[in-house]
């Protein structure tokens, strides 16, 4: 995907017309955060050759409830299950970053001794979902919680 920056795009902009912002929108649809978290994240997982059934499987996300949330039928506020099926996406810390960007929620912040270990276990890919919790526990971090039921 050759897509563009913020400041590529606000350059962009900057010779955009209001009659052609159609055909900015339809140009650069790849870049654009509103609404496309569903498209990002079906892009990756098949780029990935990985099923959404696999996904939520993976993740331990009902798959009934995952499948809502990636056609956007159903929000959560809980980032913890966007982190879930990331993670069990095989997604990149970036490409997680910028999933948890378009589904408008906060990115992992490595000042939060949470998000650091996150990231961390993002990079080095330690094992599955059960992996993680047990690596949170260890370092005395709240596990990732799945639909709004901690267990933990």
């Amino acid at each position: 995907m050759g897509e563009k920056n913020t400041g590529e795009l606000e350059k962009v902009l900057q010779s955009t017309h209001i009659k052609n912002f159609n055909t900015y929108c339809r140009e650069n649809v790849g870049c654009l955060t509103e609404g496309d978290f569903t498209v990002y994240m079906k892009n990756i997982i098949s780029e990935k050759k990985l099923t959404q059934q696999l996904v939520f499987l993976r993740a331990d996300v009902p798959e009934r409830y995952g499948y809502k949330l990636l056609s956007g039928e159903k929000r959560t506020r809980q980032r913890d299950v966007i982190l879930r099926i990331c993670y069990a996406a095989e997604m990149s810390l970036a490409q997680t970053q910028r999933a948890l960007k378009k589904y408008e929620m906060p990115e992992l912040y490595a000042k939060r001794p949470r998000d650091a270990l996150l990231m961390i276990i993002f990079n080095e890919r330690p094992g599955d979902i059960i992996d993680v919790n047990e690596i949170l526990k260890e370092h005395g971090m709240e596990t990732l919680r799945t639909s709004g039921i901690y267990l933990g």
